[in-house]
This record gives C-alpha cells, sequence and structure tokens, in this order.
C-alpha cells in the first residue's frame, strides 16, 4: 500500500531514504532547513514523519513543533548522536517536548553512500509499542533495506551515537599505523563503554551486540564513506578539531557525541576511558600518540564484559 511520508532533514541521510521510499511506491515530501519555511504544512495529511537531520536540527525543531503535531502521527527517529544540554538520546528530546508521540528510531550499519548505489543493508526498527515497530517494519522494509524490529530504542540510540564516537577512535589507530591487534584490542574495549553507557541511561545490554551496536560500529570504523572514521583520520595526521571538521566537509555527529557522554560519565561516575581520550585530543590537551600510550599504560585489571 502506497504511503504519505514526511522527511524531515534532505542532507545526505534523508535524501537516501527518501528515494528508497520512493522506489517502494510512496508519496515522498521532503524539507530541509535550508528552505527556512515551516514543516508542520508538510506533516498534516501524513501517514509517517521520517526525522533525519543532525542532532542541532532536532534541538531546535522539537520544541516548535510539539504542540503543533498531528495527532498520531508516528514519528520515525533516524538521528544518531547525544544532547550535550540534556544529556540524552534524539528520541528522549522529542518525547520530553511531546509525551504522547508514538515513536520508533532507526539505526544499524546503513552508510548512505552505498544504500545510494543500491547496495544492500540490514538495520533495527526500535519501538516501546511493539506492535508500532513491527507495523513499520513490514511497511518500509524492501528488498535493499531489511528492516528487524525491538523494543529498546534507548539501547539502539544509544548504540548508534556510541559507535561514533568509537570510529573516531578506530580512524585515529588507522590513521597511526598501530596494527590489528592494536585496533581490534580498541573496538573491543570500545563495546565495553557503549555498553556502559547503554545501561546507565536504561538501555537493554542485548542492543550492544545488535544491528544498531556491533553491527554500525563494523561498518563505521572500517570504511572511509564513514564521517567519524576520517575525522579521526584526520586527528591523527596531528589536524585540530576545526581543520578535521573541515577536511571532513560535513557533520561529525561523534565529536559532539563524546563530549556530551563524557559530562554523563563525569555525573555518574561511568569509567570512559577512550571517550575520554577522544575528547583531550580534539581539545588540544595530548597528542594524538600520547593518547594511545595513555590508553596503553592504563592500570592492569579484570576484563569487565558487559552482562
Amino acid at each position: 500500500m502506497a504511503l504519505r511520508i514526511a522527511v524531515i532533514g534532505m542532507g545526505a541521510w534523508g535524501t537516501t531514504l527518501a528515494a528508497l521510499l520512493e522506489q517502494q511506491g510512496h508519496a515522498v515530501r521532503g524539507w530541509s532547513r535550508r528552505q527556512g519555511n515551516d514543516p508542520t504544512a508538510l506533516l498534516n495529511g501524513t501517514d509517517l514523519a521520517v526525522v533525519a537531520m543532525a542532532m542541532a536540527g532536532v534541538e531546535a525543531l522539537a520544541p516548535s513543533l510539539a504542540a503543533r503535531w498531528p495527532k498520531g502521527l508516528p514519528l520515525l527517529s533516524c538521528t544518531k548522536g547525544i544532547n550535550l544540554e540534556q544529556r540524552c538520546t534524539p528520541g528522549q528530546l522529542w518525547l520530553r517536548q511531546n509525551p504522547q508521540l508514538e515513536l520508533l528510531v532507526l539505526s544499524g550499519p546503513n552508510l548512505a553512500t552505498e544504500l545510494a548505489a543500491g547496495l544492500p543493508a540490514a538495520s533495527v526498527l526500535a519501538s516501546a509499542d511493539r506492535d508500532l515497530a513491527r507495523h513499520w517494519q513490514h511497511q518500509l522494509s524492501s528488498e535493499r533495506l531489511r528492516l528487524y524490529s525491538n523494543q529498546d530504542p534507548v539501547g539502539t540510540e544509544v548504540a548508534g551515537a556510541l559507535k561514533n564516537v568509537m570510529a573516531i577512535a578506530a580512524g585515529i589507530c588507522d590513521g597511526l599505523q598501530l596494527g590489528a591487534n592494536a585496533k581490534a584490542s580498541l573496538l573491543c574495549r570500545g563495546l565495553v563503554e557503549m555498553g556502559v553507557v547503554i545501561q546507565g541511561l536504561g538501555g537493554h545490554p542485548g542492543s550492544l551486540y545488535g544491528l544498531a551496536g556491533l553491527g554500525d560500529l563494523l561498518a563505521t570504523a572500517n570504511s572511509h564513506l564513514s564521517r567519524n572514521y576520517r575525522f579521526g583520520l584526520a586527528l591523527a595526521e596531528g589536524r585540530s578539531r576545526a581543520e578535521a571538521l573541515q577536511q571532513v566537509g560535513a557533520t561529525v555527529e561523534g565529536a559532539s557525541t563524546a563530549e556530551a557522554v563524557l559530562r554523563l560519565g563525569e555525573q555518574h561516575h561511568w569509567h570512559l576511558p577512550i571517550c575520554h581520550e577522544v575528547v583531550a585530543l580534539m581539545e588540544g590537551r595530548v597528542g594524538p600518540a600520547d593518547a594511545v600510550r595513555r590508553l596503553m599504560e592504563r592500570h592492569l585489571k579484570d576484563e569487565d564484559l558487559p552482562s
């Protein structure tokens, strides 16, 4: 059945999603902040609203749309990150403004460039409402994008956000040519940090090993198509945060996510050494080689695996 779908945010990811949905036969209308007008009119008479904006765009838009959001219109959040000020996920930010919202989140190994080129991928569609997740799973799955469903939107979003930080660290590791052993060790310890934050924010530990966690981490930590990975490569070359961002030429969600997660870690006394060194490197308080050395010289301990 053809659906009427509004896509809010027409960057690389939003444009790719809109094209996929159109190829399924749905009637898709898009809106971008560059247009400057109000997207509210786009939502009326729509079956689903897909939000594919960066976190900064959600921060500005969610409060203004909350009171005018059409009753019963589901929102599919495709944003990856952690809000720096409110220290919450994009979905939580939407729900704080509109607690009655029918919310779903989409995350997984879905590099936009590969999908746009016609390559297949899989992702997870998460909602606290199982029936809602399963309904839209069947409506939106296609031959190119296979969707799974779960009931852990918080864990799914946190995993999708934190893997960006680990992808930055992976880019630093590769940029310094530290080898496969070091990178494998880094990513394993990165999974532990991701698990700490997922559990700390109320997500399910199992989401760490799903498509939004391990699946997305494997894609973004090993591909030059990943903006976060390329940002890490630039930092390894000795570039400043501003220079690295300019070199990437696009939003790097992992940079602000690392800062937000580190603040959360300080507030809740979480041990997040990789996040700490990524932020220290971005702030110019340590060089790339010294950041790696400090990680390797930490006190010896047990391998505390996420439960």
